[in-house]
């Protein structure tokens, strides 16, 4: 009996040497003469819209790179995974991307309910991740209150461009009466609520809630329109938004409307219709009208490339492959804990949407871009650094 279990066990042993074997590559990531970099996004599922612009700017980026050189030499290898917009997915990609595929680091998810889901595995792998737009203000928190070792954003959050839109309406509108619409379903409109009703120096009138994949607004926009209001303040995403809008300026509500990143696409004016785009404000990460000749030339080339416009998420996840190519050279390795610890002491990184540094939480420092659309067209630009 004795003999059998110690053979059993040597058997054991030698079959777990085999599957880890097989499961790696035999190369640590600061091996070889390629750095892999994860991209991991919402190819398909309810956010591809998000997430293959975002994996379209990461592969542009690093052709880029490569022609250039690459990095001390070494050229980029994308390895790269569609999370289907499922967090269980995203989870499981993380670990595999920083175990068996061995990257120095990971670009992605682009929502914040798969970046929550993907943070403990990165964390265990010892392999900093970087998701281009997920904003909740906690989503790189542990529960301890301390900042997940190896998460990271290069997007602002929820609760910075929220205090950014109450600042605007109080300094550039001179609103002292706000009526809010906020999605009631989503933590993303909650917390966008939350800090402008917090920084908003005049009344909050009127308070009324949606739910996603709402169509018809006419209820509550008439539970809104005969109050005196300044500001309509539209927490949301553009599915919801255009139609709001849309709705909101037939039934003769003229008054300015704000509302978060969220807003940013194109489907936006779609929804909306071209002749109610008039009086609308909506934050931005990236301004793509800037006359930086890097903006414009990033813009022109992803044009060319993919024959679709840039937008924000894309210059976010462009400047996510450059702000890591950095911490790569900085640390002289792309073992990924070297490339981590190089993150925390990126200062002043000239990136495409904005000069920024990361602070302690590994939220980058910069400023918030409101954008003015009139007659359907951006008609301004204004650049709010927000207070607390």
């Amino acid at each position: 009996m004795k003999k059998y279990v110690k053979g059993l066990f040597f058997s054991l042993v030698v079959l777990m040497v085999v599957i880890v074997a097989g499961c790696s590559n035999g190369e640590s990531a600061d091996e070889g003469d390629t750095i892999k970099i994860g991209s991991m996004f919402e190819l398909t599922g309810s956010a591809a819209a998000y997430g293959t612009s975002m994996n379209n700017a990461v592969s542009m980026a690093v052709d880029e790179i490569n022609d250039a050189g690459g990095i001390d030499g070494r050229t980029i290898e994308i390895v790269e995974y569609d999370t289907k917009t499922d967090e269980t997915e995203a989870a499981s990609l993380t670990t595999r991307l920083g175990t068996r595929d061995q990257v120095s680091a990971i670009i992605g998810p682009a929502t914040t309910g798969s970046m929550q889901a993907a943070i403990p595995n990165a964390n265990n792998a010892e392999v900093p991740i970087m998701s281009p737009t997920a904003t909740d203000d906690g989503v790189l928190t542990a529960d301890d209150g301390s900042v997940h070792p190896y998460a990271w954003r290069t997007s602002f959050t929820n609760s910075f461009q929220g205090s950014a839109l109450a600042q605007f309406a109080n300094d550039e509108l001179d609103a002292s009466k706000a009526a809010i619409l906020s999605d009631n379903s989503s933590d993303y409109a909650i917390g966008l609520t939350e800090t402008f009703t917090k920084i908003f120096e005049g009344d909050i009138v009127a308070a009324e809630n949606f739910s996603e994949g709402e169509t018809d607004f006419s209820a509550v926009l008439t539970n809104i329109k005969d109050i005196d209001f300044d500001v309509l303040y539209v927490p949301g995403y553009y599915e919801e938004a255009g139609p709001i809008i849309k709705q909101a300026r037939e039934m003769g509500i003229e008054q300015p409307i704000l509302g978060p990143d969220g807003m940013g696409n194109e489907i936006l004016r779609e929804l909306a219709g071209a002749e109610n785009m008039n009086e609308v404000y909506y934050t931005s990460h990236f301004v793509v009208t800037s006359e930086e000749p890097e903006v414009q030339e990033f813009v022109n080339n992803y044009q060319e490339e993919f024959g679709i416009e840039a937008d924000m998420f894309t210059g976010l996840a462009y400047d996510s492959v450059y702000v890591i190519k950095e911490a790569i050279e900085e640390a002289g390795s792309a073992d990924p804990q070297a490339v981590n610890e190089a993150l925390a002491n990126v200062t002043d990184f000239p990136g495409i949407t904005g000069t920024f540094s990361f602070d302690e939480m590994h939220d980058p420092i910069k400023t918030v871009n409101i954008i003015e659309i009139q007659d359907n067209e951006e008609a301004g630009v204004y650049a709010i650094d927000p207070n607390f």
